[in-house]
């Protein structure tokens, strides 16, 4: 198995044969979300096109991704920088994740949160140990899931993808499994990731590529809902007591509705 690009910070990434693995590796951050991270796994899918059959999407075996970096929100809220950051790039990242000529597979350990829920469900297959967990805690700060959302429903329909947004707390892998956005669920995930990697195997990269395609032509769901998307998350990303709220939270670890 071999190692591609060292000079990655924020992932690692390696191959065996066709098959690619991206490993989002910010452990002193919880692998939670900022700009490098969207751009050097941006760079990543990129480098991979001409070769992958499969991309394998990892995280880290307690945490696959806690969403956005809130730590850099709050450094930037209390240096007086501009709030606001570009959400195109992550989407886009999603919608490459979601239609790129290539089988994406996520496989999840550990907890998934707000923008980890996106990588998720931007995936072809999703598969998970029995001790995952998935939320959607941006409510609870005064934010939405605005990016998430679509990729989302796509998964698990409007339904089930408001409960989450509205309930905040975790759901189980079992019942992520149940609902659709986990397609298999085992305790040892390793043994169900190589069983699948094994039937993958067969497929063809030219019969992928066509694949893809088809299937992003079927439905254009997800190119509608990104100019809206992109315009609900700056909203809540550019308020000030929402950015209070989170610096407040950084900083003391209580919540904004704590006294």
């Amino acid at each position: 198995m071999s190692s591609l690009n060292p000079s990655f910070a924020t992932i690692r990434v390696r191959h065996d044969d066709d098959i690619y693995f991206l490993q989002i590796h910010r452990p002193d951050a919880g692998n939670a979300i900022n700009a490098q991270l969207v751009d050097e796994m941006t760079q990543a899918l990129i480098e991979f096109e001409s070769q992958a059959k499969v991309v394998v999407l990892e995280g880290l075996p307690e945490v696959f991704c806690s969403g956005a970096d809130f730590k850099e929100l709050q450094t930037r809220f209390d240096s007086g920088e501009a709030p606001e950051q570009d959400p195109g790039p992550l989407y886009d990242l999603w919608y490459r994740l979601a239609s790129g000529p290539y089988i994406t597979v996520a496989h999840v350990r550990g907890r998934v949160n707000a923008g980890g829920v996106g990588f998720v469900a931007a995936c072809d297959v999703v598969l998970s140990d029995d001790k995952a967990s998935f939320s959607l805690s941006e409510l609870l700060f005064g934010l939405m899931p605005a990016c998430v959302l679509p990729f989302l429903i796509r998964r698990i329909g409007a339904v089930k993808a408001n409960y989450m947004t509205l309930m905040t707390m975790p759901i189980t892998a079992q019942l992520a499994e149940r609902w659709g956005l986990v397609d298999g669920c085992e305790a040892d995930s390793d043994n169900l990731l190589r069983k699948q990697l094994l039937r993958l195997r067969r497929l063809g990269k030219a019969g992928i590529r066509r694949y893809k395609r088809y299937a992003g032509e079927l439905g254009d769901d997800l190119k509608v809902a990104k100019s809206r998307a992109l315009q609900a998350n700056r909203e809540v990303f550019t308020d000030p007591d929402n950015l209070r709220s989170i610096a407040r939270y950084v900083k003391t670890g209580k919540f904004p509705w704590e006294g």
